[in-house]
């Protein structure tokens, strides 16, 4: 090779590699934080399952306005009048005593409209039973929501509750929410479709990954996985588009709750659940628990939205993991607000099993992780097979319950397989297919003891 072509080449390599350098270090910098950097042991010892805090960032927003807990509203002594015989049109806290449903109301107004007061929900003139402003709608179906939050999903947010407070921190509007993505417009045969990533997106820490991780998790029911349970080409049905799906999930909630992935996960094996922290059943429960608030509580309420408070897809604004966190993983610092509020509480939903003892007709028995029928579990399904035989209009719910130990994806996937098993011994005895209905596998309340691990052969109505 010429000696003055070989001299160009080398320079030509030398500025590559000094543009490759620089390049890298830039893109390292933004891994980089201004010291001091704090570590706090968390998982297993000799796992590496450290907390990493920056003792700086976690003062400034400990002192952050949205971070100061407001002092609870003074107890006022019992009007001995209950709340919907003297107000009109209370269809939520209506059997509280009139003056703790007032109380509760200033504290909600503090809450959520400091500046507006009451007239943020109550039209000025207007009798305050009045639906008049959408606002009054919409703030019943959130204080019904807090109450189901704090009644049914303690496995989440466990004795300390929420309160409007935890969400709003003084704004009409929590200052986190979600709609669905404007996106981009899928030309035929066009390159370059990005398919919501390949920008960098805020919600994902700035990486080049889908920039709604909300939609497929945290309103409709996608399985969150990095990886194939089953060899190609058969049944495998993650793809590398569900990864990277999966950690712009994680990375959002990493943000939110402001941890590192050891704080739910064991870095020797992240898919692993008898190695992982308690933390990550919590968050688990937490996915599902964002999941039923957007879809059952704040989807329902898009017809009473004005245009102005909709998404660009005309969606209404959704929750997710920062819009309570909001950079902790204990929102709030932990503070216990709701227990100075009993009304917000809620009551919890009967159980299943309380609900519908009367018209069971059999229960069936499963050993520890197995979904096989022994003797016994035959004998039951036998008994219900005759009653059916006995009344020829009588359809059964086929109800699979498992308890909480372990991985939550596993248990509810072997009841399942346990309603299956139960459904087909029902049509080996002679029951048509169609008087069988399966329904939604789901936890008991309790733990590992054998009534958890069952399906319930029940009269449907």
């Amino acid at each position: 090779m010429n000696a003055n072509i070989r001299g160009v080449m080398s320079n030509r390599l030398r500025t590559a590699l000094v543009a490759g350098a620089v390049l890298s270090a830039g893109l390292l910098s933004g891994c980089w934080e201004r010291p001091p950097i704090d570590t706090k042991q968390h998982g297993y010892r000799g796992t590496a399952m450290v907390m990493v805090a920056n003792p700086r960032t976690e003062a400034a927003l400990a002192a952050a306005p949205s971070s100061q807990v407001p002092d609870a509203q003074p107890k006022i002594p019992a009007a001995g009048t209950l709340a919907k015989a003297t107000y009109k049109n209370v269809q939520v806290l209506g059997e509280l005593d009139t003056n703790e449903f007032t109380r509760t109301m200033l504290a909600m107004t503090a809450w959520v409209a400091p500046t507006q007061g009451c007239n943020y929900c109550h039209a000025p003139g207007e009798d305050l039973s009045s639906d008049k402003l959408y606002t009054k709608v919409v703030a019943r179906k959130m204080l019904q929501m807090t109450r189901k939050v704090n009644a049914d999903w303690k496995t989440h947010v466990a004795s300390t509750g929420v309160t409007c407070y935890t969400c709003h921190r003084g704004n009409p509007v929590p200052a986190y929410v979600w709609y669905h993505e404007a996106g981009q417009a899928e030309g035929k045969a066009h390159a370059g479709w990005r398919n919501g990533q390949n920008r960098p997106g805020a919600t994902v820490g700035l990486a080049s990954l889908p920039v709604d991780p909300f939609t497929p998790y945290l309103e409709q029911a996608t399985a969150i996985r990095v990886e194939g349970t089953q060899a190609l080409p058969v049944g495998n049905g993650m793809s590398i588009q569900h990864t990277e799906q999966t950690y712009a999930l994680m990375t959002h909630m990493s943000k939110a709750l402001g941890v590192n992935c050891t704080y739910c996960h064991n870095t020797q094996s992240f898919t692993d659940w008898t190695h992982s922290t308690p933390q990550r059943v919590t968050a688990w429960y937490g996915i599902r628990m964002a999941r039923s608030l957007n879809v059952d509580y704040i989807g329902t309420l898009q017809t009473v939205f004005p245009a102005e408070r909709l998404g660009p897809n005309g969606d209404v604004a959704k929750a997710n993991c920062q819009t309570c966190h909001q950079g902790v993983y204990k929102p709030l610092g932990g503070a216990a607000m709701a227990k100075d509020y009993p009304a917000l509480m809620g009551t919890p939903s009967a159980p299943d099993d309380a609900a519908s003892a009367q018209d069971r007709l059999a229960r069936v028995l499963f050993a520890v992780g197995k979904a096989d029928l022994d003797a016994p579990a035959q004998d039951a399904i036998g008994a219900a097979a005759k009653s059916l035989q006995g009344d020829a209009a009588l359809k059964v719910d086929l109800s699979g319950f498992a308890d909480k130990t372990g991985s939550p994806d596993q248990n509810l996937e072997l009841a399942k397989m346990r309603a299956f098993a139960v459904r087909d011994a029902l049509k080996a005895a002679g029951v048509a297919e169609e008087r069988i209905n399966l329904r939604k596998p789901e936890f008991v309340i309790g733990g590992a003891e054998a009534e958890s691990r069952r399906v319930d052969i029940l009269a449907a109505h």
